[in-house]
C-alpha cells in the first residue's frame, strides 16, 4: 500500500466516526424532545383525564420501567450485534411511541409512553458508551456536546408543547418528530459503525480499571441511580409546581422545565471547555452544589422570575455532572465497561421511574407538591456523600 493510501484511510475512518456522531447527536435531539414532553403536558393530561398526582406520576413509572428493560436489551444487543442495532432500534420506537402519545384514552397514552421509553432505554446507553469508547482521552468533552444535543431537544419541548396545546396541533407535532425517528434510523442504519477506536490506557486509566472492583461499582451505581432520579423529579414536576406556586394569566408556567433545560443546555456548553482546564470531581461537586442552591430558590419561590430563575440554576449545577459519571465508568472500567454500564444505564432508569413516582406520592400524601419536591434535594445531598466517599478512587 502506498503512503498516501495508509494516511488516506485513517482520515476517511475518521471522517465516518464524526458523521455517526453527527447523526447520533441528531438522535439525542429529537431524544430530549421526547422523553422531557411529559413533564410540561402534565397540567394539560390531569385536566384531560382529571388525574390526581399518584396517577400523573404513572407517565413516569411505566415510561422509564419500559426503559429499564430497554437498557437490559441494549446491554445484550451491544454485547452480541454491537451498538448499531440497539441505537437503531431505539430510535424506531422513540418514533412510534411518541407518534401513538395521542391516544383517546389514559390507559393507551400509558402503552405509548411504554413504547417510546422502552426505545429510549434502547438508544441512550448504546449512545454514550459507543461516546466514550470512541473519544479516548477527550470522552468527557464529547460526551457533554452529545448531552448537549439532548438538552437542546429538552429545552424544546415546553415551547412546543406550550405552542401546539394553545393552537391545537400537537398531534401534528407527534406524528412529525415520529418521522424524524424513523429517518434518523435508517440513516444511521447504512453506517458502518464497526468497533469503536479505543486509545492504548494510560497508566493512570490501567490503575483504575484493574483496581475498580465491586464497591466502587455500588457507588458509582447510586450516583446513577439519584443523578437520574433527581433530574427528572426536578423537570417532570417543574411545570406543575409552578402552576401552583404562582398566580399566572395565560399557560406560561408551562415553561418551567424550558429553564431548566436551558440551564443543562448552557451547562453543557460550558462544561465542554471547563472540564479541558478542570478536574471532573471539582466540577460534578461544584454543579451539585449550585442545583441544590436553585432546587432551593425554586421551591421557596412564588412568582414567576423567581420560579424561573431557580429552574435555571438547578439545570445549570446538574449540567455536567451525568457526563462527568459516564466518563468515570469508560475510565475506571476500561473493556468492561460495556458490561458494567448494562447494570449502570438500568439503574439509571430505575431512578428516572422510581423517583419523580416518589415526588408525586409524597406530595399527594402530604397534600404540598413543594413537599414532595425535596426527594430531588436529598438527591443532591446523597450524590455529594457519595463522590466523597469516591476520592481515593478520583484523585489522579
Amino acid at each position: 500500500m502506498m503512503p498516501s493510501e495508509t494516511q488516506t484511510l485513517p482520515a476517511r475512518e475518521k471522517s465516518v466516526q464524526n458523521l455517526i456522531f453527527l447523526l447520533l447527536c441528531g438522535g439525542f435531539v429529537v431524544n430530549g424532545i421526547v422523553i422531557t414532553f411529559i413533564g410540561p403536558m402534565i397540567p394539560v393530561l390531569k385536566a384531560k383525564w382529571l388525574l390526581n398526582d399518584s396517577q400523573a406520576g404513572l407517565f413516569s413509572l411505566v415510561q422509564f420501567s419500559a426503559s429499564l428493560t430497554g437498557v437490559l436489551l441494549s446491554s445484550a444487543l451491544v454485547s452480541a450485534k454491537g451498538f448499531k442495532p440497539a441505537i437503531t432500534l431505539g430510535l424506531a420506537m422513540l418514533g412510534i411511541g411518541f407518534a401513538l402519545l395521542n391516544a383517546p384514552t389514559f390507559a393507551l397514552a400509558l402503552v405509548a409512553s411504554g413504547i417510546y421509553g422502552l426505545g429510549y432505554g434502547l438508544a441512550t446507553p448504546g449512545t454514550n458508551l459507543w461516546v466514550g469508547e470512541s473519544y479516548g482521552q477527550r470522552r468527557a468533552t464529547a460526551l457533554n456536546i452529545m448531552n448537549l444535543a439532548w438538552g437542546a431537544g429538552a429545552i424544546s419541548s415546553s415551547p412546543l408543547a406550550m405552542l401546539t396545546v394553545r393552537t391545537a396541533r400537537v398531534p401534528l407535532l407527534l406524528y412529525i418528530v415520529g418521522a424524524i425517528c424513523m429517518a434518523l434510523a435508517v440513516a444511521l442504519l447504512q453506517m458502518p459503525f464497526g468497533k469503536p477506536p479505543r486509545e492504548e490506557e494510560s497508566s493512570s486509566e490501567g490503575r483504575h480499571s484493574k483496581t475498580a472492583g465491586l464497591q466502587v461499582a455500588v457507588m458509582l451505581g447510586i450516583l446513577f441511580f439519584v443523578y437520574v432520579g433527581t433530574e427528572n423529579g426536578i423537570s417532570y414536576w417543574a411545570a406543575d409546581h409552578a402552576r401552583r406556586a404562582a398566580t399566572w394569566s395565560t399557560n406560561t408556567f408551562t415553561l418551567a422545565p424550558m429553564f431548566f433545560f436551558a440551564g443543562l443546555l448552557g451547562g453543557r456548553a460550558a462544561a465542554a471547555a471547563v472540564l479541558l482546564h478542570a478536574k471532573e470531581v471539582h466540577v460534578a461537586v461544584g454543579g451539585i452544589l449550585l442545583a441544590a442552591a436553585g432546587l432551593s430558590v425554586f421551591l421557596m419561590a412564588h412568582s414567576p422570575l423567581a420560579l424561573f430563575g431557580g429552574a435555571l440554576f438547578a439545570g445549570l449545577g446538574l449540567a455536567s455532572v451525568y457526563p462527568i459519571f459516564i466518563a468515570w465508568l469508560s475510565k475506571w472500567f476500561g473493556a468492561r465497561a460495556r458490561k458494567v454500564g448494562g447494570v449502570m444505564f438500568a439503574l439509571a432508569a430505575g431512578g428516572a421511574s422510581t423517583m419523580p413516582t416518589l415526588v408525586g406520592v409524597v406530595s399527594r400524601y402530604s397534600a404540598s407538591l413543594r413537599i414532595g419536591l425535596l426527594v430531588p434535594l436529598v438527591g443532591c445531598a446523597v450524590m455529594l456523600c457519595i463522590i466523597a466517599l469516591l476520592r481515593p478512587q478520583i484523585r489522579d
